[in-house]
């Protein structure tokens, strides 16, 4: 049974490490998941989450040899921020800026060594579709963070590798426009050079992405009339639709995941 502890910003923090660890070591058969509620007047609820259960597999028999404590808790990025506010004041002000995008999220984590659990996931309200984020730049602002500045670490650990930096500056935009009737995800690469050398960056860990899946779940108040991907699978009344890559994929050549969803009249 889980153990479901009130937030606690430094075990949240010492969670968020572990899967950073682990995610750097052994980032295969994962799946990210970008899920968009839409609501009829175009405001709505965005998720970002992170399945990584059967990492866990691997992990959790070492875990439970450290007893520890499976975890079932959520935390608000914005009393994150508030209680550090002193350390954040002394960051750059670029780093300050990107974790501003943070204010609104939460974040929902759960580990249980027992069951081979792990997962995270990332979300927040918006009142337009416009407001929504590339969420990998947002959480390489969130584990800059940590490996920069120590008073985010939690004692005992030290975050020296972030696999979402390389997302942070990798010369793309991403954003996404509604007009009622017409939703749009638009990825963009800005900067050749800079995509280019982010993606080389990534080494011999691109190859252990091979396993790892990026799925898009979205959700909208009328029936869809068309989607510009012809792989994207329907749910039963037509309102929603889910569409799956390879992350593989999505890490070099970012605009496959570009869509077009027209809504029925």
């Amino acid at each position: 049974m889980f153990t479901v502890l009130n937030p606690k910003f430094d075990k949240m923090n010492k969670i968020y490490t572990f899967i950073i660890l682990i995610i750097s070591f052994a980032f295969t058969s994962c799946q990210f998941s970008e899920d968009i509620y839409i609501n009829e007047d175009g405001s709505g609820k965005m998720e970002f989450s992170f399945d990584g259960s059967q990492i866990m597999q691997m992990a959790g028999e070492e875990m439970n040899k450290t007893k520890e404590e499976a975890i079932d808790s959520t935390f608000s990025f914005k009393e994150l921020f508030e209680e550090k506010r002193d350390s954040i004041s002394k960051l750059p002000k670029e780093e300050q800026d990107r974790l501003k995008r943070l204010e609104n999220f939460q974040m929902h984590m759960v580990m249980n060594p027992a069951t081979s659990e792990m997962k995270f996931g990332m979300f927040s309200d918006f009142k337009k579709v416009s407001e929504i984020q590339d969420m990998f730049k947002a959480m390489s602002g969130y584990g800059g963070m940590q490996k920069n500045n120590s008073s985010f670490q939690p004692a005992g650990a030290t975050v020296t590798s972030d696999p979402f930096s390389s997302f942070g500056k990798n010369g793309t935009e991403l954003e996404y426009t509604y007009n009622g009737k017409v939703f749009k995800r638009i990825a963009k690469i800005v900067d050749k050079e800079t995509f280019k050398k982010a993606t080389d960056s990534l080494g011999d860990m691109a190859m252990m992405f091979g396993a790892s899946m990026y799925k898009l779940n979205y959700h909208f108040p009328r029936p869809i009339k068309t989607v510009s991907n012809d792989k994207a699978l329907f749910s039963s009344d037509r309102k929603s639709f889910t569409l799956e890559y390879s992350f593989t994929e999505y890490i070099s050549n970012p605009e496959a995941l570009n869509l077009e969803i027209v809504l029925e009249d």
